[in-house]
């Protein structure tokens, strides 16, 4: 049956792709390493049986079979076999210089994961930035890979654009312009004791296109953007739109008010600012929203916060409560949580950054980047409940909209919440809302990002409706 379904893998690879622009080079000639050459740790690479066999060796670092060659853009193509306990990857667009790390191979990796964890396809920036796209904002991604057979793996790296498929499925879809030419290399990962040596990994089927080349279609797979305030193409066909451009305030204004605040918000450097007022929660220009009002939706940002900082983003705000300067929501919570005292205040963590602020906290397993550093913001409002508002029947409508919520914070999922259930209005009836009628059921409302009185940068605004 194996032999079988590889058959008819290496049928379909060449099959559904046949139309691809440009001419294949095969990087592997089946009977030596001619053109490679191994970098960093001393784990073992040899052909058997016209493949590529790597096995970890202990007490060695990372070890990299690289092309003696450096690509920019291309489409990549290899077929894997690896054992089911060990962790492998393959690097391009890398680089190792004697000034970086004293040569250590640094640069974007696509994920080889037999675990668990299931992120094969996911990149990895090695020796850098670390993760840029894991596998959980992709469930249907982490299917792809077959444990215990030959998987096949397609990369594109054109221009600013990284995509990646295991066995014909998208798997992550990343726009960056850190590195935009390197060498590619298959890794042996580094092991922890010598009960693990002698594990392997097989390459074959290793080949490019460098010339003539054509993008498959866009997927609906979510697409990692690390360029500020640019939307790519796949994000437009997705249905994505900037709620700010970089330079303007259009598509904003202060709460309660036809205009942008005249003070207390600024832009500089492609970046949203509000200013400090010392703490003092809309001591300046007071919170913005959104000039329009949105249901269902994926919305992210990134956030950069100053040191003890405090503000948030909230959502389904209907300007009913609140003041000229501020207005009542949901909120997912951006804080310091290490110098600002609310962190610790609320119950359980329900204040710090991500949570939703004073009712649900965000996973206390969170990976928060440190003030003065970029964190991406996202929240993904779906879903419709049919039954009736457990609070009455005070409305025209039985629907309940925007019912599934999720608060994800760089790129992975810290908490998830259904509005409108006996568990959501028992959270709010022991919380700060309790006295606001209806806290929590609106249908639609504006975005909101609050000034708390702390100097906080946003950008990469964007905004699609589902």
């Amino acid at each position: 049956m194996k032999n079988l379904t590889t058959i008819l893998l290496v049928f379909l690879s060449s099959f559904l792709f046949a139309g691809e622009s440009g001419e294949w080079v095969n990087l592997f000639n089946g009977k030596d390493l001619s053109g490679w050459e191994q970098l960093n740790g001393k784990a073992t690479y040899e052909v058997k049986d016209g493949v590529i066999v790597g096995t970890t060796v202990a007490n060695t670092p990372n070890s990299f079979l690289a092309t003696e060659k450096e690509y920019g853009d291309f489409i990549f193509e290899v077929e894997l076999l690896v054992d089911n306990a060990m962790n492998s990857g393959i690097q391009f667009r890398s680089l190792s210089k004697a000034d970086y790390m004293n040569g250590r191979v640094h640069g974007y990796q696509c994920e080889v994961d037999p675990a668990d964890r299931a992120w094969s396809g996911g990149i990895y920036d090695e020796a850098r930035r670390g993760w840029l796209y894991p596998l959980d904002m992709n469930p249907e991604g982490q299917k792809a890979f077959r444990r215990g057979e030959w998987n096949h793996y397609h990369i594109e790296a054109i221009g600013n654009s990284i995509r990646t498929w295991v066995n014909g499925i998208p798997c992550a879809d990343l726009i960056d312009e850190v590195t935009l030419k390197g060498f590619i290399a298959l890794q042996v990962h580094a092991i922890g004791n010598k009960s693990e040596e002698g594990r392997q990994i097989k390459w074959r089927n290793i080949r490019i296109k460098t010339e003539n080349l054509k993008q498959r279609a866009w997927t609906d797979i979510p697409v990692v953007n690390l360029i500020p305030n640019y939307l790519s193409p796949q994000e437009q066909a997705q249905g994505w739109t900037l709620l700010f451009d970089g330079e303007t305030t259009n598509g904003w204004r202060g709460v309660g008010k036809e205009t942008f605040p005249s003070r207390g918000w600024h832009v500089e450097n492609g970046e949203l600012v509000v200013e400090s007022a010392d703490g003092a929660e809309s001591g300046n220009g007071g919170d913005i929203v959104t000039l329009d009002e949105y249901s269902t939706f994926e919305f992210k940002l990134d956030f950069k916060i100053t040191e003890g900082a405090n503000s948030g983003i909230k959502y389904f705000i209907t300007e009913k409560y609140g003041s000229d300067m501020s207005a009542i929501g949901l909120e997912y919570q951006i804080l310091d949580d290490e110098k600002h005292p609310d962190a610790k205040l609320g119950t359980d963590g329900n204040r710090t950054v991500a949570s939703l602020y004073d009712l649900i906290p965000a996973h206390k397993n969170k990976i928060v980047n440190k003030p003065g550093q970029w964190n991406q913001a996202r929240l993904v409002v779906k879903g419709t409940r049919q039954d009736k508002w457990l609070k009455g029947n005070n409305i025209e409508t039985n629907e309940f909209v925007g019912a599934n919520v999720e608060h994800w914070l760089n790129n992975r999922l810290v908490l998830e919440y259904e509005r409108g259930t006996q568990a959501f209005y028992a959270l709010v009836a022991r919380s700060k809302y309790a006295k606001w009628e209806d806290f929590g059921a609106w249908q639609s409302g504006h975005l909101l990002l609050q000034d708390h009185g702390n100097e906080v940068h946003y950008r990469s605004i964007k905004i699609r409706k589902l």
